[in-house]
């Protein structure tokens, strides 16, 4: 199994993993057959990627941090709340309460507690999609800090709400494809304002997770908005979040720009350790976080192909890679495993569409 663009996926491959909306319904089951009439249907429907199973990939298994569809479920849940009319105002407390939980639950029961994200989602619905994986983000980090979990829990829910400000702040701006106006980017930073008013107005939330959503654009050399804070004047939460924040956010498709790879990410986000980010908080999110996610087609430094099959957790950037084509291009007739970690010659240079 692999994850490829909906438009590089070839009419004839079979469906890996079942497509569902946050609305319950089934756009592509597992086992399909991609035909030109689905594909067609997926691209209306903003899905970019799919899950695919061909020979290349055969037996590769897409480890799940969360099975998919308790995470379908959950930003099911996180839509309609979002999308209440009262959500303006305030938002259910107790509901938001109870669907941290149980992240934290199926996270905690993971044998290998690596925020590997690899659902595939709509940019129609990237809202409600991206405040479910910052909060899976910020909770892996939180866990791999330490936090307990009464901490995770507050943290959990604070990352979940904090761009719920964004229901204020008018939908055509949001969407808009090109670049915004001095104007509207100063109403787009005033969500963290409209989240913080929310949050305090809903009562039986802590004042940490009200922070959050307050501070998640802060950073750390002042730069930030909307105090223009720095270093420890910012929250630790608010700081775990701003960083799971920055890094779904740019490993996800939008409207007006492709997705970035997760190792470029998370080269860019290193860099700007000490100044936008906790350095020592991007370390720990850095170790519980997949550099090159299994399945992803890579090239060696050899000239040759393949994907990954296994992530190291203790070697983020040297995966066990599936050798498929040499380096001459020609497809290997029996493919071959080479563990990076362990074979120090090789190493990944760059990613491929196969």
């Amino acid at each position: 199994m692999r994850k490829v663009r909906l438009d590089k996926a070839r009419t004839g491959v079979v469906v890996a993993r079942a497509i569902l909306s946050l609305d319950g319904v089934v756009l592509l089951s597992e086992g399909a057959v991609l035909t030109r009439e689905y594909k067609e249907k997926l691209q209306n429907y903003g899905i970019t990627e799919i899950y695919i199973e061909d020979h290349f990939s055969e037996g590769i298994t897409v480890p799940e941090l969360i099975r998919d569809e308790v995470i379908t479920e959950v930003k099911s849940q996180v839509k309609k709340l979002m999308t209440s009319p009262s959500v303006k105002v305030s938002v259910d407390v107790k509901k938001v309460g109870e669907i941290v939980e149980r992240l934290i639950a199926n996270i905690l029961d993971s044998d290998k507690i690596v925020a590997s994200l690899c659902d595939v989602r709509s940019i129609d619905e990237y809202t409600f999609s991206h405040s479910v994986n910052v909060s899976v983000i910020s909770i892996v980090t939180g866990i791999g800090a330490g936090f307990k979990e009464d901490t995770l829990k507050d943290l959990g829910i604070g990352a979940l709400l904090h761009d719920l400000g964004k229901v204020k702040v008018d939908d055509a701006i949001l969407r808009k494809p090109g670049s915004l106006t001095s104007i509207e980017y100063d109403e787009v930073k005033r969500h963290t304002l409209y989240g913080y008013e929310i949050l305090k107005n809903s009562g039986n939330i802590s004042q940490d997770a009200c922070d959050i959503a307050l501070s998640h654009h802060e950073r750390l050399d002042g730069s930030g908005y909307p105090r223009k804070l720095r270093n420890n004047d910012i929250l630790t939460f608010a700081r775990i979040v701003a960083i799971a924040d920055v890094y779904d956010a740019l490993t996800t498709d939008k409207v007006y720009r492709r997705k970035m790879m997760p190792h470029d990410v998370l080269d860019y986000m290193l860099s700007l350790g000490g100044k936008h980010f906790d350095k020592n908080l991007l370390d720990t999110f850095v170790r519980h976080i997949a550099y090159y996610p299994v399945g992803t087609a890579v090239i060696l430094n050899s000239g040759e192909k393949g994907l990954v099959s296994e992530y190291n957790p203790y070697f983020p950037n040297r995966p066990v890679v599936r050798v498929v084509i040499d380096e001459d291009g020609h497809v290997l007739k029996k493919f071959r495993e080479v563990d990076l970690s362990k074979k120090l010659e090789y190493r990944v240079v760059a990613i491929w569409d196969i």
